[in-house]
């Protein structure tokens, strides 16, 4: 397929590349012209506008918007939709708020626009790895991009299949469901962003524990000189608690196991506050996940070892950098 990419940063220019690594071909825009001219150079057909990028995309056409979630992306669109025309597509692949994306696809669709929200996970890891993909819009707009997200997607794998999945949907064995209408998509991601908070705190704290275990304050015949790199990396083997989370843990307790590169100092890039959001609002308890988001706040006001390693996954899983 031809597809525009829109937001070529750590995930949307390895959206494009992986794309194109598989044939797909695409045309590329971002506010960055060193970032055009790198997928220029991997194979892409780089444009300096949103109305080049419409031009260069046969119709009916397909751009997919990688861009932070709220302003930037209620700007582009603003600035996009009027170079669109009816039966073109726009995928929004960011982490945008469910809510928006229902009001978002309504007013597209008075010019005949289909829109589609895709929640992505994969971190700087997917150009390899491939992308988790949870989609939401219209089933027929989905099935017509399906080559797109079948490229994206991590694929099979060695992961050993779950029995009675027989008569099931095989694309989420591949890593990529349809969930439902506009919204469903990027509400899932939302909710899985907000368990992803409460196990990486789950993670920080057990190992916190450990680390403090040699203090002076215990009794002498209770103290442990704990290796957490090597606990990390036993743990990986076997145990009921090992996770990809935990790989990450391993790599960066295996670079430095005192994570001084790290203040502890941890953001939230706001799934985390929806998800809570959304539990208030259906009335469902959600202790652990509005626990581990309150320990971010906290975090910015002094830090502990856990926080620095929650810092540690998120750089390891997602490129993200701790705020000075």
């Amino acid at each position: 397929m031809r597809i525009g990419v829109v937001g070529l940063g750590r995930m949307g220019g390895n959206i494009a590349r992986r794309l194109l690594k598989h044939g797909h071909e695409c045309a590329v825009f971002d506010a960055n012209p060193a970032s055009v001219k790198q997928l220029s150079e991997a194979g892409a057909d780089g444009v300096d506008s949103l109305e080049a990028l419409v031009k260069a995309l046969p119709a009916p056409r397909t751009i997919w918007l990688m861009l932070p979630a709220g302003e930037i992306t209620n700007s582009t669109l603003k600035a996009l939709e009027g170079h669109l025309e009816s039966g073109d597509t726009v995928i929004e692949g960011g982490n945008a708020f469910y809510k928006d994306d229902i009001s978002r696809s309504e007013h597209l669709a008075e010019k005949g626009v289909n829109y589609l929200d895709v929640g992505v996970s994969g971190g700087v890891w997917g150009l390899e790895r491939g992308y988790c993909m949870m989609i939401g819009g219209k089933k027929e707009v989905f099935e017509k991009h399906d080559p797109i997200f079948a490229t994206l997607a991590p694929g099979e794998g060695e992961i050993e299949k779950t029995p009675g999945r027989e008569t099931r949907d095989p694309r989420v064995l591949q890593g990529y469901l349809y969930c439902g209408p506009v919204g469903s998509g990027h509400f899932v991601k939302m909710v899985h962003n907000g368990i992803e908070y409460g196990m990486m705190q789950a993670y920080a704290e057990g190992f916190d524990i450990m680390r403090n275990k040699n203090l002076a304050s215990l009794p002498a015949n209770q103290r442990y000189d704990l290796d957490m790199a090597d606990i990390a990396e036993v743990w990986r083997r076997g145990s009921v608690v090992s996770s990809w989370l935990l790989d990450l843990i391993s790599i960066s307790l295996a670079n430095d196991e005192s994570l001084d590169e790290f203040s502890g100092q941890v953001n939230d890039s706001g799934e985390g506050r929806w998800t809570i959001e959304a539990a208030i609002e259906e009335a469902v308890p959600a202790n652990v996940l509005t626990a581990s988001l309150y320990t971010r706040f906290r975090s910015r006001s002094g830090n502990s070892y856990g926080e620095k390693l929650l810092s540690a996954m998120r750089n390891q899983f997602g490129g993200h950098v701790e705020s000075k």
